[in-house]
């Protein structure tokens, strides 16, 4: 990518919808596998409710419509108002549409056939949702009532519930309650070579416009104009007109607000020469979701006490990452990522005395509250993270810990490490009694309004180590230069997407 703006990534790649029958096989496997080992008989449908349209309060301005992710997951439909079923027995798979008045064409557009779903998504059958209860009793060939598999379990980063799918005739049916969304989760967990080239891509695109904004961020400019730089980048060449979460867009004290560019803190705060940028945004292409997190100064030129804090953040990114692979557990990495970065800040004089004492009284915590970071897939906070039974971590810092997991071959999880200088965490830590003695208050203090850093990367997990899905400038002297206008190599990472990519 030269320093003019354009884009090497565009056109975006046609997604094979082969991706989503793969996505059925393999559900299909390990629940067949479940049951056949809990001796209960292969047959049976699993059902998932697609996602709803939703309007604005009492109004009829309908919101952008984005499909549930585990609909999505398995059958890639763009459309509101769909179910899906696979039967158990024969892996057809089926597809019921609603059925839209005849003013739909007036106002929306064709109304498609059945035979256009069928071709479309690559699945067995489609018909109508009312025709669910007919359809499904009609398929079922074992003994009496047909059983559902419906979608119900819990969320371990929201706490909230999936909903299982509701339907008029639902009485006829047996339904299961607990078997699918532990194994449906398992396998949205590992990703097949289909779903890591649409990451992929998501994180092309989105590396392409955090570097376009770093060209052209300035003095002056407002937060809410770098998120508009970014948007504009990623929808105009890349297509993508979701984001996969509300972009963090914060400068100077700001960039110490971990979800800063919420409704009540909306990026609209003027850039000052000498701040330091946190700029946590990321694209979503066909559903898939990238997270990437770039931290830089204004105005192209680090400072000493930027190049400090900078730095041990990148020591920590990059230990993490060299550390990574399957089998090596996720709260070892951030307890890694905690240690390097109370070196350097000790090494930087603004900590005195043992790191291992510190870390003993999780003084960690204090300079990065959050976890170090998570899975990551149709959701920004992909689900998986915790095991049915597992239990959460209960000490500062690792509490925030969206898993706490192994990890695994085939995983895509976040590298996010922090460091900022949060007067709520950094005062009380200076004050009590267990903590006082690490800080040397006269360097601290020229730290508060600093703000924070956080340097965040997509990485997906091999058996010998892990692969950096995000292409961005990360040492200070490719920032500085980028900055200035130098070119950024970005290639397209993944072309053969046919073929389950390269």
């Amino acid at each position: 990518m030269d320093s003019s703006s354009s884009s090497s990534l565009y056109p975006p790649p046609a997604i094979p919808m082969k991706l989503h029958i793969e996505n059925r096989e393999k559900l299909l496997k390990h629940l067949r596998e479940n049951l056949y080992s809990s001796s209960r008989p292969l047959h049976g449908f699993v059902l998932l409710q697609g996602g709803q349209e939703q309007t604005r309060y009492c109004t009829d301005h309908e919101d952008l419509f984005r499909q549930e992710s585990y609909f999505a997951y398995l059958f890639g439909v763009r459309e509101p108002g769909f179910y899906g079923a696979i039967d158990v027995a024969t892996g057809k798979s089926i597809l019921f549409a609603p059925r839209l008045p005849a003013e739909y064409a007036v106002w929306m557009g064709e109304i498609k056939s059945s035979s256009y779903f069928e071709e479309t998504y690559l699945v067995s059958k489609a018909y109508f949702t009312d025709e669910i209860t007919e359809v499904l009793n009609n398929q079922y060939e074992g003994s009496g009532k047909p059983l559902l598999f419906l979608l119900h379990g819990l969320n371990t980063d929201s706490q909230n519930f999936s909903k299982p799918a509701e339907f008029e005739g639902i009485e006829k049916f047996e339904t299961d309650l607990k078997t699918l969304h532990p194994i449906l989760t398992e396998c949205r967990v590992l990703k097949s070579k289909l779903e890591l080239a649409v990451i992929q891509y998501a994180n092309d695109i989105s590396s392409e416009a955090h570097v376009e904004v770093m060209r052209k961020i300035k003095p002056g400019m407002k937060e809410y104009q770098l998120e508009s730089i970014f948007l504009h980048h990623t929808y105009f060449y890349g297509s993508c007109r979701h984001c996969s979460y509300t972009c963090i867009c914060a400068t100077g004290d700001n960039s110490s607000v971990l979800h800063y560019g919420h409704a009540a803190a909306p990026n609209d705060r003027t850039l000052q020469d000498g701040d330091m940028a946190l700029l946590d945004m990321g694209a979503e292409f066909h559903f898939y979701g990238s997270d990437i997190t770039c931290s830089f100064p204004v105005n192209g030129k680090f400072t000493s006490n930027q190049r400090l804090i900078y730095n041990a953040v990148l020591d920590a990114h990059d230990a993490v990452i060299s550390s990574m692979k399957a089998g090596v557990n996720w709260v070892d990495m951030h307890k890694l990522a905690e240690k390097i970065i109370l070196q350097m800040l000790k090494k930087g004089s603004l900590l005195v005395g043992d790191v291992d004492e510190m870390m003993a009284e999780r003084l960690g915590s204090v300079f990065m509250p959050h976890g170090l970071g998570h899975l990551m897939g149709l959701d920004t906070h992909d689900p998986g993270g915790y095991l049915q039974g597992a239990e959460r971590p209960k000490e500062p810092g690792l509490k925030s810990l969206r898993t706490s997991r192994d990890l695994l071959d085939g995983m895509v999880i976040t590298v996010e490490p922090g460091c900022y200088f949060i007067d709520a965490l950094l005062l009380p830590a200076m004050e009590s009694p267990k903590t006082s003695k690490f800080f040397n208050r006269e360097a601290i203090t020229k730290f508060r309004g600093f703000g924070g850093v956080r340097i965040e990367s997509d990485l997906y997990v091999t058996a010998d180590g892990c692969l950096n899905m995000t292409k961005v400038p990360r040492k200070i002297e490719d920032v500085e230069a980028v900055m200035g206008g130098a070119p950024w190599p970005i290639k397209k990472s993944i072309c053969d997407y046919e073929n389950g990519g390269s």
